[in-house]
């Protein structure tokens, strides 16, 4: 402890700085809270110069295979097996 300093002087110097690592702390809360907030609404917010996406994809198409195709495919499959 400092001999030329009083306990009154020592005590608002801790109180002082007590004060000041709550208010950061607090600042900081606010900041992190308004910066989430911000985030969350431009998140919902829909961009006006793009047009309305569809709620499903495109149909599902299949096509048959001849024999002779299903023949030729599974020797493709077996051919890329081997590598």
């Amino acid at each position: 402890m400092p001999e030329h300093l009083s306990t009154i002087q020592l005590a608002a110097a801790a109180i002082l700085t007590v004060a000041g690592v709550v208010w950061a702390i607090g600042v900081l809360r606010l900041l992190r809270r308004y910066r989430a907030q911000a985030i969350r609404e431009l998140a919902a917010a829909r961009l006006p110069f793009l047009p309305a996406q569809p709620g499903t994809g495109p149909l599902r198409e299949s096509v048959e295979l001849t024999p002779a195709e299903q023949d030729a495919f599974a020797g493709l499959i077996r051919q890329l097996g081997h590598r």
